[in-house]
């Protein structure tokens, strides 16, 4: 065996089977999200799995919209989806809505009828879930279960034309009611909703189940592989039934363990509540796991899709640490991001033997290789440097500014620090220096040498910009696994907003895909807001790379 073939995931393994033993001419998969909120990065993984098995396998991909429920879906939803799924990179073949299908998913629903395998269920809600029993006792037949097909028939009619309530009836499957798996026990496969759809409009007002339209529409798309998350391990046996009963395309559903990752929450439910309640700034805030939250935070796609290639296709669900995935995106942008200068929390340094008035241009790179260029920044006798950069009282082993201390600024000159002025307050207002004039970068002849080197803006042209500093938005590993709300383990550090730091010049043309590596202090990229008028920057990621030391 080659060590190709060792390398495959269960998955490809099943798909070159069923193509060896002939079973397919060409494989076809599908991404069949409902458009009831935006993806997350768990929806990032089965993009990745479906469309990237498709590719393996010169197959197609269609993009399937669950829109079964009209009361949680809007086009706004659709929109976004489709954004994401090309911002990661994918085209789908064809475009699809389960709601393209309900006229013929109700045709299937009267052939059950007419073969006696459903039947309309009068009962309330509250009732069927009593009579369906629990996974040790059996559930017990509905007073409605034995009707005659023909008055099944006309009451599903009368559903159809709007006669009844919300509630009212349901349409059942009729399969067992003592069967061990509880999905199979009678499972509601037609519910009435007078609600206005997205699409359909008011044409119809009782809607399939999920369970019913999954199967089928997979099969109308002629869908040979329908791969799923482990939640729905219980929900083949109904797949399979359904498909056998209605004698059409048989699709085969397969499952993998769905992506959970440290510090956050993929459950659509309590992402909603984040939104709705305010606890984030609506659902491409960059803390949430929102597919269009990591690009607005400055993600980009080829670290989701590596992200995704190394955590693998498993069959058993496991916790993945953020780490990684920050790893990914430290791998590609230190490739990618040019490097520039950006001083966060400033404090005044003047050079007290640089001549007043003057400035000079310095060359300096844009990135890790001569393959990025370079450019040019101003250097004056009046610069913003880092607070941080600065001790009055050094710590063993400190290589930065502090009194009679030497430290190069980078791309420019050696300084030494000969005193600093505070307020009344106690406060540090400004650190004065001396520069020596043979140490310019690429030009040195002092012959000295420092061990520390700090970034720096010309104070004369520094622009002001805000700097948002985002953290992961849970202070534990497993929010959903803690005792409580959920809500009680926010981070309330994970934004930090620095309204007075300053930036380059350069940044004023700042394109709203561009990444940046601040030098010293992690990658950046211009938020959605970010105008010449107010310069915006959202902190990506830190520069500390914590998943190596991990593993």
């Amino acid at each position: 065996m080659s060590s190709e073939e060792k390398s495959l995931n269960f998955l490809e393994e099943i798909i070159e089977n069923d193509l060896a033993a002939g079973k397919y001419q060409s494989i076809h998969t599908r991404f069949p999200p409902e458009p009831n909120g935006y993806l997350h990065i768990g929806h990032a993984k089965s993009i990745y799995v479906n469309f990237g098995l498709a590719k393996k396998y010169g197959g197609k991909t269609n993009l399937r919209f669950d829109d079964t429920n009209p009361v949680t879906e809007d086009t706004e939803y659709v929109h976004s989806i489709k954004e994401d799924i090309k911002w990661l990179g994918f085209e789908w073949t064809a475009e699809f809505y389960a709601s393209d299908y309900f006229d013929t998913l109700y045709e299937y629903a009267v052939k059950l009828i007419n073969k006696g395998l459903a039947y309309i269920d009068d009962s309330s809600s509250e009732e069927i879930a009593r009579l369906k029993g629990t996974p040790t006792e059996p559930g017990k037949d509905s007073t409605f279960r034995h009707r005659s097909i023909e008055e099944n028939l006309r009451l599903f009619s009368e559903m159809k034309e709007g006669k009844y309530k919300d509630g009212e009836k349901v349409l059942r499957a009729k399969i067992d009611m003592v069967h061990t798996n509880m999905l199979m026990r009678d499972p509601i496969i037609y519910r009435i909703k007078h609600a206005h759809h997205h699409r359909t409009g008011d044409k119809w007002c009782i809607y399939p189940m999920y369970d019913f339209a999954h199967g089928q529409s997979d099969s109308i798309e002629k869908i040979t592989h329908s791969i799923c998350t482990l939640e729905f391990i219980p929900h083949r046996e109904l797949y399979e039934w359904l498909i056998q009963q209605l004698d059409i395309f048989p699709s085969h559903q397969y499952e993998f363990a769905r992506l959970n990752m440290t510090y956050t929450v993929m459950s659509k439910r309590k992402l909603l509540q984040l939104v709705n309640e305010g606890h984030v700034a609506g659902w491409d805030d960059p803390r949430m796991p929102t597919i269009s939250g990591f690009r607005r935070k400055g993600y980009t796609p080829a670290s989701i899709r590596n992200f995704c290639e190394k955590i693998g296709v498993a069959r058993r669900e496991n916790l993945i640490d953020l780490s990684l995935l920050e790893f990914c995106l430290r791998e590609d942008l230190n490739h990618t991001a040019k490097r520039v200068m950006a001083v966060l929390d400033p404090i005044k340094l003047v050079i007290t033997n640089y001549p007043e008035g003057k400035t000079e241009e310095l060359k300096t790179e844009n990135g890790p290789d001569e393959s990025m260029g370079h450019r040019h920044i101003s250097f004056s006798n009046t610069l913003w440097i880092e607070r941080e950069d600065f001790m009055e009282v050094p710590a063993k082993k400190w290589f930065r500014l502090a009194p009679g201390a030497m430290v190069r600024l980078k791309s420019a000159y050696i300084v030494k620090c000969e005193s600093f002025v505070k307020d009344n307050n106690g406060n540090l207002t400004e650190i004065h220096c001396t520069y020596i004039p043979e140490s310019k970068s690429g030009q040195d002849t002092s012959g000295i040498q420092v061990k520390g080197t700090i970034h720096w803006l010309n104070a004369a042209d520094a622009v002001p910009a805000e700097i948002r500093l985002y953290d992961r938005l849970f202070k534990v590993e497993n929010p959903s696994s803690e005792e409580g709300d959920f809500k009680e383990y926010i981070n309330p550090d994970s934004l930090v907003v620095l309204s007075n730091s300053f930036v380059e010049p350069s940044l004023l043309d700042a394109l709203n895909n561009e990444h940046f590596q601040f030098i010293r202090k992690g990658y950046f990229f211009p938020d959605k807001t970010s105008s010449k008028d107010k310069l915006i920057f959202n902190r990506t990621a830190t520069l500390k790379d914590t998943w190596v030391k991990k593993v």
